[in-house]
């Protein structure tokens, strides 16, 4: 019998939540959602291409991290652990750093996503069969209630730079219940990097336009699932580099006056109006260092790639 265990915690109606968010950021002024709702079946598979393209360089320099420096941080974190993965992707970072670790207990995929905890759990049983395996669908941004812990040491793994999704404010307020969560343990946490602006503009402006439709199937799946109207051809896909702010914007652009539905709601766009859909902060290490600080968390390690694009660091949490 295999350690694959089916989670048991209860995620809350995705389209419900859905819903409710679209239509309350397409009412307010200016019009924004969260950008967790783009990683239906159709995004996550969508921004699993993203990371294989050129312009995209994340993936690629944080993969290359983890391979050098993956046994250096299963020591931090030491034996027994229970690894807790937050934002659950391919599984192929989670099974790097399980392979480095020694006797891990239990990995732990958490995601909104039904299909990419799936993934991740599959990748990760298949790599490790006599690992106890949970896949947890929840959204890891709110609350979480977790079993106790029995013993073992419970870490964190929060690895392709999604920190940068969250303004300051939440990105602290978020680091703070991690930290509670963690307690005695610590956590592993990818953090992009302040950089050329023309290298931020290339990844998230591809040439092959992969991007475009990632941002674009938000509209998509609000087609789907909430009987909306969306024509995808009315809508630019526009991506930029804030420099005061330090954060990549992306919205969609309505390129005409148009009027759409949405669960029976009419909406109306100006011509030029956006949908802000994801911001993507970036950092310094000492001003992620100051962050994680406040959290209360102490910084243990931090190594950046030669191009200084961008950094992992290993936080540890008092007991």
């Amino acid at each position: 019998m295999h350690a694959l265990e089916a989670a048991a915690f209860a995620a809350e109606d995705s389209t419900q939540d859905f819903a409710g968010a679209l239509l309350a950021g397409l009412h307010a002024q200016p019009k924004r959602v969260p950008c967790k709702f783009l990683y239906d079946a159709e995004g996550s598979a969508l921004f699993e291409r993203i990371c294989e393209l050129p312009e995209y360089y994340p993936t690629r320099t944080e993969m290359a991290l983890l391979k050098e420096h993956a046994a250096e941080f299963a020591r931090y974190m030491g034996p027994d652990v229970e690894l807790i993965e937050f934002g659950a992707g391919s599984g192929r970072k989670a099974s790097m750093l399980l392979d480095a670790l020694e006797q891990p207990r239990l990995y732990m995929p958490i995601d909104i996503s039904p299909d990419a905890v799936a993934a991740a759990a599959g990748t990760v049983w298949h790599a490790f069969p006599r690992l106890k395996v949970v896949p947890v669908e929840a959204d890891y941004t709110g609350p979480l209630a977790l079993e106790p812990q029995r013993g073992q040491r419970r870490v964190g793994f929060f690895p392709g730079s999604t920190i940068g999704n969250f303004p300051p404010d939440e990105a602290l307020a978020f680091l703070r219940r991690l930290a509670e969560l963690l307690r005695g343990g610590g956590l592993l946490i990818g953090v992009d990097l302040v950089k050329d602006p023309a290298l931020l503009h290339a990844a998230y402006n591809d040439a092959a336009g992969v991007t475009a439709a990632f941002n674009r199937n938000l509209l998509a799946r609000a087609n789907r699932e909430l009987e909306a109207d969306f024509l995808l051809d009315r809508f630019a896909h526009y991506a930029f580099y804030q420099p005061v702010a330090r954060r990549v914007e992306m919205h969609l652009v309505s390129l005409v006056q148009q009027q759409v539905h949405v669960c029976g709601q009419a909406i109306s766009f100006a011509a030029g109006e956006t949908l802000h859909t994801e911001d993507s902060y970036k950092y310094s290490v000492l001003g992620f260092h100051s962050l994680a600080a406040q959290a209360g968390f102490l910084p243990r390690a931090t190594r950046v790639d030669p191009e200084h694009r961008f950094s992992l660091h290993w936080l540890e949490v008092p007991a």
